[in-house]
């Protein structure tokens, strides 16, 4: 199980209302309705898991111990909330939902980077994962929460698919309001601006530079969400992995192993399943299901998402992803990923955007990475991180966008033999 560590909502109040030092701008976030500022010696998670600006339980299992960041990157945070009727987030002690995060380094390379969460977490699940490595390069960095959060996102809105529509409208009035304090704060706007994600948060970058590519240079889509009207998606496999799993478990059946496999599951990611199995598989099948077809009441093991009224089939394209992007954009993801399986995601999408995409595009599939780095730390002679990958493209992805020059073609990249795998990838493998 991954290990979670929660920074208490009276500790992270109180570290707002009294910041390090004292405020030096008084700067705004247009739209926002909530807005705390505060001067900060670090804004890293070195400083910030100290001084109450972050919380940690947000990104808890998302990297491998050992991984290492930048820090002691000086400047100015912003914490506040977009105006908001729901209020599953209880960070900071708001009970309001649409919080963001925007951090201003003192020494700014002129560009911007911004986030959605990954799964159903909140606004500070990327603090460690993106937001050093950003900061540490001299980016401004700014994150949502998507406007709702925790296991029962879906009873945000009024109709199925509000949830994570809105998911997608937070990002965009995120980078907007951003762009503005930004040029509030250094005196012109960002010279380039980047989406970046993981796992929903790569749904989100996939969609932005579909639907929003004006707004972005480029993007990197860490094993993003494969949202399809008539499939692929989440249901069209879950629920045959939901019946297959148990006698495949308890005696080994070579039939239903077979049927894992046809799934999407990748043969030599069997030491994986126990845990998904335990974790994620039947609660993310219900949850979404949940948001996109409340009216079922069977199984979950026995929906069948192709028999479904159509109404659950417009929900899902209300969402969906058509591959046409229009800015440069690097993917990838880990062939062991037994969440979101990689044939039926990721594979799926580099054909989509080679068939519509009008933008650069490249795909490194990961020999052996899973969905969590976590899990490395429990597997380090069988996994490999991906975040490393992630970090070596987005400094591929500045060279493309800034001079033009190509990152290595798409591939799949081998598991490395030897090296540091938590903390360097090549592109060529």
């Amino acid at each position: 199980m991954l290990v979670r560590t929660v920074l208490t909502a009276g500790a992270v109040a109180a570290a707002l209302a009294a910041p390090a030092h004292a405020q030096e701008h008084a700067l705004t976030v247009p739209g926002a309705e909530k807005l705390v500022e505060a001067r900060l010696d670090d804004l890293t998670t070195a400083g910030t898991i100290a001084s109450g600006h972050t919380v940690p339980a947000d990104f808890a299992g998302l990297h491998a111990t050992g991984t290492r960041n930048p820090t002691g990157v000086p400047g100015i945070q912003l914490d506040g909330y977009f105006p908001d009727t729901s209020t599953f987030n209880t960070n900071n002690g708001w009970n309001h939902d649409a919080q963001f995060v925007i951090r201003l380094p003192d020494h700014w390379n002129g560009g911007l980077v911004v986030a959605g969460s990954p799964g159903n977490r909140r606004q500070y699940a990327n603090d460690f994962t993106i937001s050093d490595w950003a900061l540490g390069k001299g980016y401004a960095y700014a994150a949502t929460d998507k406007g709702n959060s925790g296991l029962e996102f879906y009873k945000d809105g009024r109709r199925p698919g509000d949830a994570i529509a809105e998911w997608n409208h937070r990002l965009t009035q995120l980078t907007r309001a951003a762009k503005k304090v930004v040029r509030k704060r250094y005196g012109h706007s960002p010279r380039r601006t980047y989406a970046a994600g993981i796992s929903n948060g790569g749904y989100l970058v996939r969609w932005q530079l579909e639907n929003r590519p004006h707004l972005y240079d480029g993007g990197i889509d860490a094993e993003g969400t494969l949202w399809r009207a008539d499939g692929p998606n989440l249901f069209t496999y879950l629920p045959a992995i939901l019946r297959a799993y148990p006698s495949y478990a308890a005696t080994g059946d070579p039939s239903a192993h077979n049927a894992l496999l046809k799934a999407g599951l990748a043969p030599g990611s069997e030491f994986l399943w126990p845990f998904h199995d335990q974790v994620y598989w039947e609660l993310t099948q219900r949850i979404y299901r949940e948001e996109f077809d409340p009216a079922y009441t069977g199984s979950e093991a026995d929906y069948n998402y192709a028999a479904r009224p159509k109404k659950v089939h417009r929900a899902v394209a209300r969402i969906s992803l058509t591959g046409k992007i229009r800015k440069p954009l690097i993917t990838l993801q880990g062939t062991y990923d037994s969440l979101l399986p990689i044939s039926t995601d990721s594979d799926v999408y580099a054909k989509l955007v080679r068939a519509r995409g009008k933008a650069p595009y490249r795909y490194y599939r990961l020999e052996a990475a899973n969905h969590v780095d976590g899990l490395y730390d429990t597997y380090p002679n069988r996994l490999r991180p991906l975040l490393p990958c992630m970090r070596t493209a987005f400094t591929a992805l500045e060279s493309w966008t800034r001079n033009g020059t190509p990152p290595p073609k798409s591939t799949t990249l081998p598991r490395p033999t030897s090296g540091d795998l938590l903390n360097t990838c090549s592109l060529t493998g």
